[in-house]
């Protein structure tokens, strides 16, 4: 049942951005249009932007879907550019209605954990510390952020699959590169 009522509340948050902005959205709005109690909406969300928190965190964890290898991050990358796409009413709206600094924290946990498994697949049997591993994930984490936000910021007119394409073709290897840097430098 916990699992239905936040599903319906996301759909209903969907619904409402289509015509009006989120900062114009009230508990009442979300309540009304799903048919539940606000004390209901309260068990699940402490605010509105808890509940958009929450889409978003499981929006990407379905686009991921596991796509945290070195032979699937691309795809993964593709899938979380995709999933940003499809729900570009909602992310737009989002993006304007919140603090640029909540989006980016929002996207650079997603990043980091698709990239870190990469990391941590490719450093296996090498003497890199954790420190050095969560070094190389910020790095390109970052990369992908800046990138996405800037695609995000100018309204997702551009194809994502050729800046996708473009950002897998620049990192091709680096990953496995800045490891092997990292054991050359420790040795």
């Amino acid at each position: 049942m916990s699992n239905m009522t936040k599903r319906a509340l996301e759909e209903s948050l969907k619904r409402l951005l289509l015509k009006k902005p989120l900062t114009k959205i009230t508990i009442n709005d979300l309540t009304t249009d799903c048919g539940i109690s606000r004390m209901t909406f309260y068990y699940h969300f402490k605010d509105i932007y808890d509940l958009v928190e929450w889409v978003c965190l499981e929006e990407s964890t379905r686009a991921l879907q596991g796509k945290k290898t070195s032979g699937d991050w691309q795809e993964g990358l593709l899938q979380i550019f995709e999933a940003v796409y499809e729900n570009k009413a909602f992310i737009m709206n989002a993006y304007s209605s919140l603090h640029r600094e909540q989006i980016e924290n929002f996207l650079f946990r997603l990043t980091h954990d698709l990239i870190m498994g990469v990391v941590e697949e490719q450093s296996i049997g090498t003497s890199i510390t954790q420190a050095q591993k969560n070094f190389i994930a910020d790095f390109y984490k970052y990369s992908f952020v800046g990138i996405m936000l800037d695609w995000i910021c100018q309204g997702m007119k551009s194809d994502y699959a050729s800046i996708c394409q473009n950002m897998c073709t620049t990192l091709h290897g680096n990953i496995s590169n800045s490891i092997k840097n990292f054991t050359k430098s420790t040795k």
